[in-house]
């Protein structure tokens, strides 16, 4: 028997998920899961204590996959490595100068995000590649070595290269990237060619640099895993999640290791989808609560939204930086179940984005927190069980917890309840305007899907939250408190293939266009093969897809591009219509461009299915644990019917209010709200919407 694991290290826990296979005849045992406190800044010792709960020894494992949140975490701290940066002369100053389109127009005190270079830190090389791939100008490298000495001298622990349209011929750019790292091998050395090859100069040095910024610690991570792996006797190289929603080899993960800023959010996002596939919902709002943000995408028609206009730390206020790299399509805000709750100068109360992360923890963990996070607020209005809190390891510090919200409802004139009870309202206030980014912002009603809620607090606020946006059902997954790292266990290896070539959308076009992609699909399998993997065709799936406009736009929409038996023209320009008016609510008659290329290469991994859950027979009241009283703010308090999860038979029927309990989650049910349970254990809240007018 071999074992297939996966982990996800959040900010506040390390979540494990395996099962077993036998190897001889394919068949899958049960799916087994184990949660532990997250352990920085040596993520891999939660790693590894996950593996020792769950009792799965490395030996044993025949198949492990990985997301980690060290890539984002470095980057939000500030605590990646010291950049320098080599570009084209003349374009020194593209980092700093960024973009115009800051996100508050009339907000005369804004200030444009520091760059991660310093200016004495960038330099310039004489070189020019034009605006149609042509070298005008060979690099000349004279000038190199003075430069990494100046480096070394500044403390420069990892340096990033980025010529003018590199995009399109890197090999001034190659070329550099190499005298680097033969004159300077232990520093840390990106190019951007190796990262993105799209065009927009500023996006592009960015994401350079961000790779940079990051690759030295997400390098020391994955070594180490990778060693504390090996010395538990695994005999078989892990696989990195990345934030495109596939699996990648540790030396992919270690040459891009910005490819997996979003990693476990990502895998979430495609467990929903395949899940959905299997409910028969392929039309979904994803919410994913942790204990520090709360994650929200969109699921249409069984399709994940994959975009490259990603930023990291964008808000209302400032525009973030912006990373080049395939990622799912999420918003995610501070607001967890350790996001702590604060009141500001002006006596207005707010909730994150700063987290008690696992260490104090919440004030009702008893490790030294004293600020109230939206945890204890949940704990104090009854809708946790005291007895089963973090699954029943920890004893509640009431007191402690008693104090914090009488000190929070002193600042804010009311009592200690009535403090939680605001806590929980801003909480689903934030995550209801977060679930309303992915969905009505873009052009779509929320009655048209279902809310499915998974993280170790989404089920607690889901059916609040669908009550606000009129959703007409809710559904947890089953084993919803570990989902991210399930969905690690469902993703297939891929790579994201972009390439900047603009053409217009004519039938005189059709064999550049098959043309591109056939070069593109060798690259995929050249990088397969380099990375020892056995490439076969019936295990890869090609996915063709491409970034158009109307001649004269600045901004793209992305559309699938089959190219079987050949490109059909006509199809792909009915395509683009319809998705341009989906998005932007008009077609023109306008010629249309080609801009992106884009190329999606997968193989293949075999996936666990989803078990059936037994039925025991028992009846539903054997499963009532008793009655709490409860708080539901609006609602009311009630006295609420507790479920022990574990013990609901497929297809039973109830109504709240009720809390159904598994030791790692709560579903907080209101009063009114239907709830089944599926064949296979998920909880499905179908909820009855109160009439208009």
């Amino acid at each position: 028997m071999a074992i297939r694991a996966a982990t996800d290290v959040g900010g506040t826990f390390t979540d494990l998920v395996y099962y077993s296979v036998d190897e001889q005849t394919g068949a899958c045992g049960a799916i087994h899961s184990a949660k532990v406190d997250t352990t920085p800044p040596n993520f891999e010792a939660g790693v590894m204590r996950s593996l020792a709960k769950g009792g799965a020894s490395p030996a044993d494992l025949g198949f492990f996959a990985h997301g980690a949140t060290i890539v984002i975490n470095a980057i939000t701290e500030r605590k990646g490595a010291k950049v320098g940066l080599i570009t084209t002369h003349g374009f020194r100053d593209v980092l700093e100068i960024a973009r115009g389109n800051r996100p508050d127009l009339f907000n005369f005190n804004f200030r444009k995000p520091a760059p991660l270079v310093e200016r004495h830190l960038r330099v310039e090389l004489r070189e020019r590649c034009n605006y149609k791939g042509e070298i005008e100008i060979p690099v000349e490298l004279e000038a190199l070595p003075a430069i990494l000495d100046r480096f070394r001298a500044e403390g420069v622990q990892s340096v990033a290269i980025c010529f003018l349209h590199a995009y399109l011929n890197p090999a001034n750019e190659a070329h550099t990237a190499a005298e680097v790292r033969k004159l300077w091998p232990e520093v840390s050395t990106v190019a951007s060619h190796e990262l993105s090859r799209e065009w927009r100069e500023y996006e592009r040095t960015s994401t350079t640099v961000l790779s940079a910024y990051v690759h030295p610690i997400a390098k020391r991570y994955i070594e180490a895993l990778e060693q504390r792996l090996v010395e538990g006797g695994m005999r078989h190289p892990p696989y990195m999640m990345l934030s495109n929603g596939g699996i990648a080899t540790v030396a992919t993960a270690r040459a891009n290791p910005v490819a997996m800023v979003e990693s476990g959010p990502a895998s979430g996002i495609f467990a929903a989808a395949h899940l959905g596939a299997i409910v028969g919902s392929t039309s979904l709002i994803v919410l994913d609560i942790g204990g520090t943000t709360a994650k929200c995408a969109l699921i249409e028609r069984g399709e994940v939204r994959i975009t490259t206009d990603y930023f990291v730390e964008r808000t209302r206020r400032t525009p973030g930086y912006p990373i080049q790299t395939p990622v799912s399509e999420i918003v995610e805000i501070g607001n967890g179940g350790g996001s702590i709750a604060w009141v500001d100068a002006g006596g207005k109360l707010h909730v994150g984005p700063q987290s008690a992360g696992a260490m104090p923890g919440p004030v009702a963990y008893g490790r030294g927190g004293t600020e109230p996070t939206t945890t204890d607020a949940n704990l104090l209005l009854g809708r946790i069980d005291p007895k089963s809190f973090a699954g029943g390891e920890i004893e509640p510090q009431w007191d402690a917890l008693t104090r914090a919200f009488e000190t929070l409802g002193k600042k804010l004139g009311v009592t200690a309840i009535e403090a939680a009870r605001g806590v929980v309202r801003i909480a689903n206030a934030n995550m209801t305007n977060a679930l309303r980014l992915v969905s009505t912002n873009r052009g779509h009603d929320p009655r048209d899907f279902a809310l499915i809620a998974f993280g170790g607090g989404g089920p607690m606020h889901a059916v609040s939250l669908a009550e606000e946006l009129k959703v007409p059902r809710v559904i947890v997954p089953v084993n919803s408190a570990v989902f991210s790292a399930w969905g690690m266990l469902l993703s297939d290896l891929r790579r994201d293939y972009l390439r900047t070539r603009l053409l217009p959308l004519t039938p005189a076009s059709a064999t550049g266009i098959q043309r591109q992609f056939v070069e593109m699909q060798s690259e995929a399998v050249e990088n397969f093969v380099r990375d020892d993997m056995v490439v076969t065709s019936d295990r890869v799936q090609w996915e063709h897809l491409v970034d158009m406009r109307y001649q004269g736009q600045e901004h793209t929409v992305k559309v699938p591009f089959p190219l079987e038996p050949l490109a059909d023209i006509a199809a792909a320009t009915e395509r683009f219509h319809a998705a341009h008016e989906k998005r932007y609510t008009y077609r023109l008659p306008n010629a249309i461009q080609i801009v992106n290329f884009h190329l999606v290469a997968r193989v293949i991994v075999p996936k666990p299915e989803l078990p059936k859950k037994a039925v025991r027979g028992a009846g539903l009241a054997t499963a009532v644990m008793g009655t709490r009283r409860v708080d539901f703010d609006a609602h009311g308090i009630h006295d609420a019917t507790v479920y022990d999860g574990i013990a609901l038979d497929p297809g039973v029927s109830f109504e709240g209010p009720a809390v159904v309990q598994e030791p790692s989650v709560t579903l907080v049910v209101t009063p009114g709200q239907r709830v089944t349970v599926d064949d296979y254990g998920n909880y499905h809240v179908h909820l009855r919407q109160p009439a208009e007018g």
